[in-house]
């Protein structure tokens, strides 16, 4: 297996970057985890895209926001791995590099998260902390949780 990734920008995606991404945060977000909710908040514009592949084939991406965008800190967002290549460990390394693409782009500050509360003690591995209380977002229990 080989592990490679891309960071762009939303104006450098090509239009099938931008299709798969799309396609696999809606397998994910809208049909596997049976939420219709709106992907396309107008954040991705204003956004660098992570793409995570394995052996060529798109796996997992997350969205990285500037600091006012969502939060005041800078963010990672829309984090998915296609269920085909899930067990992998793929979260992980997914994460790790998109923390390290956010001190890139952005230097080396606070990254604010809203994880999905059954995946808070991955996020805490990962240095995060749980902020505030556990909230509904869509019908799926979330918290806030920032890594100094």
């Amino acid at each position: 297996m080989t592990f490679s990734h891309s960071i762009k920008s939303f104006d450098e995606l090509t239009n099938h970057e931008l299709y798969d991404m799309l396609r696999l945060r809606s397998d994910v977000f809208v049909v596997e985890q049976n939420c219709p909710y709106l992907d396309l908040d107008n954040k991705d514009q204003k956004s660098f895209h992570l793409l995570y592949y394995v052996d060529s084939e798109l796996a997992g991406v997350t969205r990285l926001l500037p600091a006012g965008l969502s939060y005041n800190e800078i963010s990672i967002g829309r984090v998915v791995i296609a269920r085909s290549h899930r067990g992998l460990g793929l979260g992980r390394k997914l994460m790790e590099v998109s923390i390290e693409a956010c001190e890139e782009k952005f230097g080396k500050v606070s990254i604010r998260i809203s994880a999905q509360y059954h995946l808070s003690k991955f996020y805490q591995s990962l240095g995060f902390t749980e902020q505030g209380e556990v909230y509904d977002e869509d019908g799926i229990p979330h918290i806030g949780m920032l890594r100094p």
